[in-house]
């Protein structure tokens, strides 16, 4: 599986956050199915103003 990469451009002022796309997984309650995840926070190696940024990611469809 392919890692998250977190960049930061503080000129830009932007946050980008790439993730790799998952098989649709159910989520507990069955009413949404989970594509993409860092299941929990990650710290990863993006420094904003000298600290590493801690992201928390789920992104989802809804399970009609």
């Amino acid at each position: 599986m392919s890692e998250i990469r977190v960049t930061v451009d503080e000129k830009k002022k932007e946050l980008t956050i790439v993730a790799p796309l998952l098989e649709p997984k159910p989520s507990k309650s069955g009413k949404s199915l989970t594509i993409a995840s860092t299941f929990g926070n990650l710290q990863s190696e993006a420094t904003f103003k000298g600290k590493r940024v801690t992201v928390g990611l789920n992104a989802y469809v809804k399970n009609i």
